[in-house]
């Protein structure tokens, strides 16, 4: 699905990916708690995919600038957390989806992640990525997303977000494809 090919009513959808809540038993954020800090940040028709931090609501323009800095202050005055937020509209989510180089070869979709960066690296960062870091995993940098194909998994990849994060000097965070997908339905319903 293409930007243009989403409905117009997604014109004010968003997403919110946060990094590292609910994992392992640390950072515990309840999805209804997050919902609630959202909806106080002035965001609308909040709602959550599984536990992982996966937001998407309605915001103007002016409101969704300023959301993930509000949430962010909140969830670490409210729960003591430091979360990394990464924003982006549905009609980019939509572009990311449409997009995939590994998909576009015929690559498993169970094998497909995608990262997301708060910021588009700048040509000398993207350089620095060792595409034989961790073989026979590979990544294809496209603005202010990396597709991932990692066959053995991401518990077993070098691509992580810190060495992400280190070498291109952003914040990462990823998702599975099939998470990429159903957030997609979500923003256009």
């Amino acid at each position: 699905m293409k930007i243009e090919d989403m409905p117009k009513s997604t014109s004010n959808v968003h997403v919110a990916l946060l990094r590292g809540i609910n994992v392992g038993g640390k950072n515990k954020l309840p999805m209804k708690t997050l919902a609630s800090i959202f909806e106080a940040a002035g965001a609308t028709d909040v709602r959550t995919y599984i536990q992982s931090g996966n937001v998407v609501y309605r915001a103007k323009p002016k409101v969704a600038k300023r959301v993930p800095e509000l949430v962010s202050k909140a969830i670490a005055k409210d729960l003591g957390l430091t979360v990394p937020i990464v924003t982006l509209s549905a009609g980019e989510l939509a572009e990311v989806a449409t997009h995939n180089p590994f998909l576009e070869a015929g690559a498993e979709t169970k094998i497909l992640h995608v990262a997301f960066l708060a910021e588009a690296p700048g040509a000398l960062e993207v350089a620095a990525l060792d595409p034989d870091r961790s073989p026979p995993d590979e990544l294809a940098v496209r603005g202010r997303t990396i597709y991932l194909r990692c066959p053995n998994g991401m518990a077993r990849t070098k691509l992580t977000n810190d060495y992400l994060d280190r070498t291109l000097g952003t914040t990462s965070t990823v998702r599975n494809w099939r998470t990429v997908l159903t957030l997609l339905e979500m923003a256009s319903d």
